[in-house]
């Protein structure tokens, strides 16, 4: 890095810099409109004008470690797996996890009050309500990283939800975030991913 003492006068006056910035972007707007004119008649099909990924007709292939949506992993009884143990709400940097316990047929607790309507056997505690702010969160996989007993993934492999203009409706709850659990298990990811691109491509139309 340079100090101002020791740039020439041009490039203290950032004139040259200018120059060069105007010239490198006209360039490559005018070569980008060339390469798309010959690929209107037919020419330089090998090269394309754009980089632009027309979403959702095409896409790229995600690497497997993408980070999607999130998802509640399921027992095999289909209660959700989470201790509703605050880990990942702690660690969230954007604290967009809520989660509100509540006491299971293994507490102690629940024992003496027991209504037998709880379908979480053996377990001391789960989350009665598990909400993501979809808004708030960065996507940053912390929440993956500190789960004890691998409640939550980000393997979904599709983009954040698109809802309306409510930002309540932005707020994804426990329920939403199992079924994308059930989806995965019963379509796979692709198969997942397929059916979001579709859900797209309807909005789209609209």
């Amino acid at each position: 890095m340079q100090r101002r003492n020791d740039l020439s006068l041009t490039e203290r006056l950032y004139f040259t810099g200018i120059i060069r910035a105007v010239l490198l972007t006209s360039g490559k707007l005018l070569r980008n409109f060339l390469v798309y004119l010959l690929n209107c008649v037919g020419l330089a099909k090998m090269r394309a004008s754009w980089v632009t990924v027309e979403y959702p007709d095409s896409a790229r292939q995600y690497y497997p470690r993408y980070r999607g949506a999130h998802r509640l992993l399921l027992k095999n009884n289909g209660d959700v797996r989470c201790t509703a143990c605050f880990l990942c709400s702690t660690a969230c940097p954007a604290k967009c996890i809520n989660i509100e316990p509540q006491e299971g047929e293994g507490s102690t607790a629940a024992g003496a009050g027991h209504t037998g309507n709880s379908h979480h056997t053996g377990t001391e505690k789960f989350p009665k309500r598990f909400e993501i702010n979809t808004l708030r969160c960065i996507y940053c996989g912390l929440c993956v990283q500190a789960c004890p007993v691998d409640a939550i993934r980000m393997d979904t492999g599709v983009h954040p939800e698109i809802y309306a203009s409510d930002p309540n409706a932005f707020i994804e709850t426990k329920d939403t975030l199992m079924q994308r659990s059930k989806d995965v298990q019963a379509y796979g990811v692709d198969g997942v991913k397929s059916r979001r691109t579709n859900v797209i491509r309807e909005i789209e139309i609209r």
